[in-house]
């Protein structure tokens, strides 16, 4: 049970599954806040990754600490809300999920991930970091409050399959979607 804390998604997956999209339509639909993780790095880690050089796990520390402490923010004011973050790492989880947060993993082929960084201009991360995502990404195991959501299909659609997977009601006024009961949960806890 969440004790009538509203949890934090947040939406993982390695650079080019969509997470940013997704985040960004989910957000509309359920009137969520959403925080960008990709804009928390500190400038050192945006340089090391511009240069294709890997982030390893003290250049992400900082930055963890920085998408916990959002985290945390929303979890102690009762605040829903959706975060990006790559979360490759069970280790990275670790310290995320201490909070009251549902990990939804992007996933998709090396190959659609690929074509989709190859058109990305407006991102510091370069195609050639794929491998080492790839690499380093440690899928969320059986014990960890995670679903996981086919990246091959349309934005729209993978959004609708989180929000129904996890009983999510989308807020009055989203595009076809009713109004919640104001005695009605917005989450439930999903089965993993």
């Amino acid at each position: 049970m969440y004790d009538n804390q509203q949890p934090v998604l947040v939406i993982m997956g390695i650079s080019g599954s969509g997470k940013s999209t997704v985040a960004g339509i989910l957000a509309g639909q359920l009137g969520w806040d959403l925080e960008e993780g990709d804009d928390l790095h500190p400038q050192e880690n945006i340089d090391k990754m511009s240069s294709g050089e890997p982030l390893n796990d003290e250049d992400r520390a900082p930055w963890l600490d920085t998408i916990s402490s959002w985290i945390i923010e929303h979890t102690m004011a009762g605040v829903p809300g959706i975060i990006t973050c790559s979360a490759l790492k069970r280790r990275y989880r670790d310290v995320l999920r201490e909070h009251n947060v549902i990990f939804v993993h992007l996933t998709g082929s090396k190959d659609l991930i690929g074509r989709r960084l190859a058109t990305r201009h407006d991102h510091y991360m370069p195609t050639s970091l794929l491998d080492s995502q790839v690499a380093t990404l440690e899928v969320p195991g059986p014990d960890e409050n995670a679903i996981t959501i086919d990246a091959g299909r349309k934005p729209a659609e993978e959004a609708a399959e989180i929000v129904r997977r996890l009983g999510l009601t989308p807020s009055p006024g989203s595009s076809s979607f009713g109004a919640r009961d104001p005695g009605q949960s917005s989450v439930a806890r999903p089965a993993v």
